[in-house]
């Protein structure tokens, strides 16, 4: 016995789910902030999964053929990290301890790259439903392409513990609903039904049936009551994990803060410590000391830790495996090992199109899309898609098909009118490890996508996302669809690379850039209109842009002013330049594709592209002039949007709004 609990069976079950519930409770009321209530009514299903069901190994975190688990309700951290740390995961009791405390492992949401065995960040609701999305498609993808008759490298399943919130939010039924069309099979939510959120009980705002929604979506469906059946949970994900044509939805009917006298089923129990007095009542009623913080039994761990032995024991079985599969597949596991490590072979963009002025002109998104074919060609790894929009886009694969349901090693991913789905998807995607996923859909639908691509900043993922239809000159269409606040929306993301290049040759160039970048996402903001091809033995070499911004056109003496512009207004700027230079006005023309890579350089590279002492500056964009302040100065002009767009043809509207060279000409002058 230890402090009166019991170390044998029957009761080790509830010991260990009590153990979870504890140190949820004592590690809140210790930071004073967090939320107790989901991680003490989940932990039964939790222990369950962990214990029994779940391939994972303590001792290595990002072993390839684990069991993903995403803890989509982030809120329910103290859950997870009472996992970890009981498992043997490289999470101390200290660190329980200091949770939510400045430098530690146990941040008050799940953080990737933070915490050892935290799969994915989540915390922003319906985000990490939509992660598991995408790490079960990368698995069917994967196992797909690699497997072989006997030889399965790929095999596991991703688990994924939501809450009613995930259920309210949007992106959780685009990604279930995409989930179910194509029949992830090996995706498994489980749903924590209990009824309550900040604000009281759901029934003031959700009452949907949630298991027939899912039934609408074609997932297989389970109920369970009693959230405290250890066997009636066992059994569901057992079933679930036999259904070999669904994703997998299993309600289980929950009480937040379970063994709380007051606070049992109560919103206070959601947000905020239960108090020291509720603390002590709720452990007298658990059976559990009073006065004993943060209480591990022997006993507890050794059954947890049993994770450790099952887990070493399962990779090695993989290993050996992975041996025996390189031994006769030597080719497809060379490829295997080029995908997992993100690395690239030698050679791969030595296939890729050289644009010339004499071919005429191309809209940059054109030219993304025949330099994407010849990467893919070389990367079996590159998969993704567009938000129904790959014509457009130019996103489709041609030697490829599609991804779908028994189909799944097509490397189209048709994703639908779901773009905030596909930017959580994409996310999974490249958490799983072993796909480089690319996805496309309109600048000016990114707002729908933002808060997916924030979370792939923070975690610093290698998504690839190509936005196309980049300004007013989209035309017709009118301001619904013609994008200007949204590239200062995308430079404000810290670790995102956006990208807007002037031309086919910086088009190559941006992608040659963002293949080699496996610690950020990449932003490509491409053009509908057709733009002329830079003639490169005239002007300098596209390579520049690999600076951010480089000079393009250089006067013949010091410059008199500098005209600098991004995407397709730089060949406004071209233009200008030599009607100034008629007028003996002699400007300097920098092309600006990417901030973000403009301000990696050194002071001295800065202040050789825009030298301190040319005040007299133009910045020449097609969206709102925010940013531009610090490239022009005091004494600079802006020439950019300051209003919506309107609907009429493209050179219509850009002449409109003063995107011609006359009007940089005239601009230039006044300053000058």
């Amino acid at each position: 016995m230890n402090n009166g609990l019991p170390e044998s069976s029957p009761d080790l079950d509830n010991l260990c789910v009590n153990t979870i519930r504890t140190l949820t409770m004592d590690a809140v009321q210790k930071a004073n902030s967090g939320h107790p209530g989901a991680p003490m009514g989940l932990a039964p299903a939790a222990y369950a999964l962990w214990t029994r069901i779940l391939k994972h190994n303590p001792a290595n975190p990002i072993w390839h053929d684990r069991d993903r688990f995403v803890l989509s309700c982030g809120h329910a951290s103290m859950l997870l990290y009472s996992l970890l740390y009981l498992s043997g995961y490289e999470l101390s009791l200290d660190d329980i301890k200091n949770f939510r405390q400045w430098g530690s492992k146990t941040p008050g949401h799940p953080e990737f790259g933070c915490t050892p065995g935290v799969e994915t960040t989540t915390g922003p609701l319906g985000q990490g439903f939509a992660n598991a999305v995408g790490m079960a498609l990368a698995e069917r993808h994967l196992a797909t392409h690699f497997n072989r008759p006997g030889c399965k490298i790929v095999e596991h399943f991703t688990y994924v513990l939501c809450g009613d919130g995930d259920m309210m939010e949007g992106i959780a039924s685009e990604a279930a609903s995409f989930a179910g069309h194509v029949g992830l099979s090996r995706l498994i939510c489980i749903y924590d039904d209990n009824h309550v959120s900040i604000e009281g009980n759901t029934d003031i705002t959700f009452t949907e049936d949630v298991a027939l929604r899912f039934k609408a979506y074609n997932w297989h469906v389970q109920e369970i009551d009693d959230g405290n059946d250890l066997d009636a949970i066992l059994s569901a994900i057992e079933a679930a994990k036999a259904e070999i044509e669904k994703p997998s939805f299993i309600k289980l009917r929950t009480h937040i803060a379970f063994g709380s006298p007051n606070k049992q089923d109560s919103s206070s129990s959601h947000g905020a410590p239960l108090g020291k007095e509720e603390v002590r009542l709720t452990k007298r009623n658990l059976g559990w000391p009073e006065d004993a913080d943060f209480l591990v039994p022997e006993s507890v761990l050794k059954i947890f830790r049993q994770s450790a032995v099952k887990g070493a024991a399962a990779e090695t079985r993989w290993r050996k495996k992975f041996e025996a599969y390189r031994s006769q597949y030597p080719d497809l596991a060379e490829k295997w090992t080029h995908a997992v490590n993100n690395s690239l072979k030698e050679g791969w963009d030595s296939q890729l199109p050289d644009f010339l002025p004499t071919e005429g002109s191309i809209a940059t998104r054109a030219a993304s899309g025949k330099l994407l074919n010849a990467i893919a060609e070389k990367i079996p790894a590159l998969v993704g898609g567009s938000a129904d929009l790959a014509p457009s886009n130019n996103t489709l694969l041609k030697f490829s098909y599609d991804f779908q349901k028994n189909m799944y090693d097509g490397r189209n991913i048709r994703f639908g009118v779901r773009e905030h789905a596909m930017g959580g998807i994409l996310s999974g995607m490249a958490l799983h490890k072993g796909l480089r996923p690319y996805g496309g859909t309109f600048l000016v639908f990114a707002d729908y996508m933002r808060p997916s691509i924030r979370l792939a900043a923070l975690m610093k993922l290698p998504v690839i996302y190509i936005f196309t239809h980049d300004s007013i000159a989209v035309g017709e269409d009118g301001p619904t669809h013609q994008p200007v606040e949204h590239l200062a929306c995308l430079r404000a993301i810290p670790n995102l690379t956006v990208i807007r290049p002037a031309d086919a040759t910086e088009t190559a160039m941006a992608w040659r850039l963002c293949m080699q970048m496996v610690d950020r996402p990449v932003a490509m903001i491409l053009s509908r209109q057709n733009l002329p091809i830079i003639d490169r033995t005239r002007y300098a070499a596209a390579e520049g842009l690999s600076k951010g911004a480089y000079i393009l056109s250089d006067s013949p003496s010091k410059p008199d002013i500098i005209l600098m512009a991004s995407g397709s207004e730089v060949h406004l700027v071209l233009a200008a330049q030599e009607i100034l230079a008629q007028k003996r006005m002699f400007a300097r023309v920098v092309s600006m594709p990417s901030w973000e890579l403009f301000e990696q350089n050194s002071q001295e590279y800065k202040d050789n592209i825009l030298p301190p002492g040319i005040t007299a500056r133009i910045a020449v964009e097609t969206g709102i002039a925010l940013g531009w302040e610090r490239y022009v100065g005091n004494k600079g002009d802006i020439i950019a949007m300051c209003n919506f767009g309107a609907s009429a043809p493209g050179e219509t509207v850009m002449e409109k709004f003063g995107f011609t060279a006359d009007n940089v000409v005239q601009k230039a002058m006044n300053l000058l």
